[in-house]
């Protein structure tokens, strides 16, 4: 009796859990609309992130959607460093909602560990730039470009719990968010 009492408790306490997590960070498994399609995309190791895209070779220019889940007060950020690894360096577009339901998508550069994180320009073009909120998910699309050094980047991602008085506030200091970075080769298609 001892032995299927732990056989259910495998079952529903570590098996399940670890079947509902990961088929909810699966990236391929996001449909976008029609108009908004990527070809591409893969899950960040880390804050329950995914980006999507779809990289334009003689353009050198890259179609994002970044997303990752979020509370309605909260805020989320991805960006490339075009000149080394981590935050610091960073060409950010923030993302949030303000208390109306509307989104607010705007690029900032990242230029200390305490950034003002108000709008600001970047040192690369973006355009087509637009965020949305819904099923508890932040979603950030642009198109980057072009990419003067290719196709691979070093490129960071974050969220935070509040946004005050229209500034998105300091996130956590917890190892998921000082270890959301990563390189990214825009030109291979994992999906």
């Amino acid at each position: 009796m001892a032995s299927i009492y732990l056989v259910i408790n495998l079952v529903f306490n570590i098996l399940l859990p670890i079947f509902v997590i990961s088929s909810s960070l699966n990236c391929s498994k996001k449909t976008f609309s029609p108009e908004k399609n990527f070809n591409s995309c893969t899950d960040l190791p880390y804050l329950r992130a995914h980006l999507h895209w779809n990289y334009n070779p003689s353009l050198k220019k890259v179609s994002i959607a970044y997303r990752s889940k979020q509370t309605p007060r909260g805020w989320i950020a991805w960006g490339i460093n075009p000149t080394g690894i981590g935050m610091v360096g960073s060409q950010a577009l923030v993302a949030f909602r303000y208390s109306n339901g509307s989104m607010t998508v705007y690029p900032t550069s990242i230029t200390s560990y305490n950034p003002s994180m108000i709008p600001s320009q970047i040192s690369f073009l973006v355009s087509n730039v637009s965020a949305e909120y819904k099923k508890n998910e932040m979603i950030i699309y642009a198109v980057v470009g072009p990419l003067e050094n290719g196709p691979v980047v070093n490129h960071v991602w974050q969220s935070g719990n509040s946004v005050s008085s229209g500034i998105p506030q300091i996130h956590s200091t917890s190892d998921p968010h000082l270890q959301s970075m990563g390189t990214i080769d825009f030109s291979v298609q994992p999906r």
